[in-house]
């Protein structure tokens, strides 16, 4: 009976032992586990990429805008960059003008957008010093001055949307996003756009 009982201690020891070791080498890759950090936190996404991808487009930005009332290019929250109603204002300081259906082609349009998008990031890069701050592109609203009749607004501020993807990529580049017609646009330029961004640094 003492033999037996004695038995029965010694496997259960055995046992406490065995958890323990193992617990103890277990304890270890846990803590590993669960104090592992995504690869590339917020904070830690790779800088450089939009300035290079400038370089590598060749694509010159126009100066910055200057206000022509009572505003501000951009103004910066927190992590929040909003930009104003940009104008299609080429490197030679003239704007591109007239009605989109009347005066416009569609391509002329998506030209004058493309342009628009040009001045956006001129802004942008002169308020945080550097277009490797932004971090996507959250929202743009897109005017364009355009006949009674012209129903291709979203073509035409393409032009705008598909330059911020060649900038910013693929995911960041792209936002949630508004285009429409107007009757009349500030000095009668072809589009005006404005946009938003999520910005760090």
């Amino acid at each position: 009976m003492r033999q037996q009982t004695n038995r029965r201690a010694f496997l259960r020891d055995g046992f406490l032992i065995g958890v323990g070791a193992s617990a103890g080498a277990l304890i270890p890759v846990a803590a590993r586990i669960f104090t592992l950090q995504p690869a590339f936190a917020r904070d830690e996404i790779p800088t450089g990429t939009a300035e290079k991808r400038l370089r590598e487009l060749a694509i010159e930005l126009p100066p910055p805008p200057k206000p022509v009332a009572v505003y501000v290019p951009a103004v910066r929250v927190g992590d929040t960059l909003y930009a104003s109603g940009h104008g299609p204002r080429r490197l030679d300081g003239t704007s591109v003008q007239g009605k989109v259906g009347q005066d416009l082609t569609l391509e002329q349009g998506y030209e004058a957008a493309r342009i628009v998008g040009l001045n956006v990031l001129s802004s942008v890069r002169n308020t945080l010093g550097s277009l490797d701050k932004v971090v996507r592109l959250v929202k743009v609203l897109g005017m364009v001055n355009c006949t009674p009749d012209f129903a291709q607004q979203p073509q035409v501020i393409n032009g705008f949307s598909e330059l911020m993807v060649q900038v910013f990529g693929e995911e960041a580049g792209k936002g949630a996003r508004s285009a429409v017609g107007m009757n009349a646009l500030p000095s009668n330029i072809a589009v005006e756009i404005e946009a938003i961004f999520e910005v760090r640094g």
